[in-house]
């Protein structure tokens, strides 16, 4: 009987029966490889440690168990975990190489240690190699034991021979299954290995924290095709000519999706950054056009974020639009906006937008904060220093309600700004402070009126 053929593109993981030159659902071209079905072989069982059969039971008769939640010694890690990590769950940690991630797992195993036997699984470096690093991280415990393994079966074998309590796989790209003829780091091998680490993890109740990378591509080096396979999705993001990191949740199964974790990155590891509002703002210029400070909600957790704002007379016919850490499309057209009812004439001008520390504002409030760098750059006059401003931008101008106001006010007035502008309907469910100046604005013409008076 002829093997059946499957083929795969290497951007998103979809399947096809046949070749084509372009996927027709991410729409990437050449990258539609041939590779066998794993069907064929038919011993994915064999490479599990879960053999017993289970049976259905009602979920009525389910008990609830103890918490099975435990923290891993990092609080921002925590934070973006939904409160720590789960027992029997599959953490996906991914990002650019280089950003981070295998000394994110090495330095957490010093807490984890405390308390579990942790088995760090390394295709990418030696024992000695990891020593190295453990001893600049100053991680050192008996409990954590290290191997250098690329191979599903020996993985799984000294899973069984140490059967740790945490295992830690570095990285999902040189994983491979010798029952499979694809190399390692293709979709099969990625997918089917991971599959077999989280028959592991649910089968004996170990956590299991597996690291991908992401190239500039895009492609499948990395973790797009396995986020529907583990539990939870973390991204390492950030500027590696920068010394700080964002952790973001894509995906979780047990917690929210919308916290992010700060760390700085320093000789000796990653460094948690318990306030981020203060490093966001620790170098904003005084009295300089084209900034402003607006606050966003990540999560439950209000930070405090810089808006800066480059207005120039165009040099060509055709005005150049670019945003950093701000959606394109919503900077296009929150400048048609401020051109139309605010009166700001930027249809010859070229406009840059850029979000400082490596956040990407994708909330409507911080809509009204773009609106007035924009104009204090295009106007060459610098807003006041203690203002924050908040709110969305409509079509028509007008400025619309945003959530977990009290939150944010709170914060602005915890970092000891003095005024902040609102939407004026929100303004009567806020309690008054005395410290804190609130300006409430009906559209973006009065709220150009109200900061601009002020700095005359």
């Amino acid at each position: 009987m002829r093997e059946k053929t499957l083929f795969y593109c290497t951007a998103c993981g979809n399947e096809l029966s046949k070749w084509a030159g372009k996927c027709p659902a991410c729409g990437a071209w050449n990258t539609v490889v041939e590779q066998p079905s794993p069907l064929k072989t038919g011993k994915r069982k064999g490479n599990s440690l879960v053999t017993n059969q289970r049976r259905a039971c009602p979920i009525t008769d389910l008990r609830e168990g103890e918490e099975l939640r435990f923290s891993t010694g990092m609080g921002e890690l925590d934070r973006v975990l939904g409160g720590g990590a789960v027992k029997g769950s599959l953490v996906l940690v991914g990002g650019a190489p280089g950003i981070g991630k295998s000394t994110l797992m090495l330095q957490i195993c010093n807490k984890l240690c405390a308390f579990a036997k942790v088995l760090y699984v390394s295709g990418e470096e030696s024992e000695h190699q990891l020593k190295l690093r453990a001893k600049r991280l100053r991680v050192e415990s008996s409990q954590l034991y290290v191997i250098s393994e690329t191979n599903l079966s020996d993985l799984m074998a000294s899973v069984q021979e140490e059967k740790p309590d945490i295992l830690i796989v570095d990285s999902i790209q040189t994983l491979y299954n010798e029952a499979l003829d694809s190399p390692a780091g293709s979709v099969a091998q990625v997918k089917d290995c991971t599959m077999s680490l989280m028959e592991l993890a649910k089968g004996e109740n170990i956590t299991v924290f597996v690291i991908g990378h992401v190239n500039k591509e895009g492609s499948i080096a990395g973790p797009k095709v396995l986020e529907h396979m583990v539990d939870c999705v973390l991204y390492f993001e950030g500027d590696q000519h920068s010394s700080y990191r964002i952790l973001r949740a894509a995906k979780n199964r047990f917690g929210a999706t919308n916290e992010i974790g700060v760390f700085d990155m320093r000789d000796d590891g990653l460094a948690e950054v318990p306030n981020p509002s203060e490093m966001l703002l620790s170098e904003r210029p005084e009295n300089t056009p084209g900034t402003c400070v607006t606050c966003v909600m990540e999560g439950v957790r209000p930070l405090l974020a810089e808006v800066q704002a480059l207005v120039v007379t165009s040099s060509y016919g055709t005005p150049r639009r670019m945003s950093n850490g701000f959606d394109y499309n919503r900077a296009a057209m929150l400048l048609a906006v401020l051109e139309k009812r605010g009166g700001v004439k930027l249809s010859a001008c070229d406009a840059y937008l850029n979000i400082i520390g490596g956040l990407y504002l994708d909330e409507p409030a911080a809509d009204l904060a773009a609106v007035l760098a924009v104009a204090s750059s295009y106007l060459d006059k610098p807003l006041p220093q203690a203002l924050v401003a908040v709110g969305e931008v409509g079509l028509t101008g007008e400025l619309r309600g945003v959530s977990q106001l009290e939150q944010r006010i709170s914060e602005i007035q915890r970092r000891g700004f003095k005024q902040c502008l609102i939407p004026a309907h929100a303004a009567d469910q806020l309690r008054t402070t005395q410290s804190l100046k609130l300006i409430p604005v009906r559209n973006v013409g009065e709220a150009l009126r109200a900061v601009f008076r002020q700095s005359e």
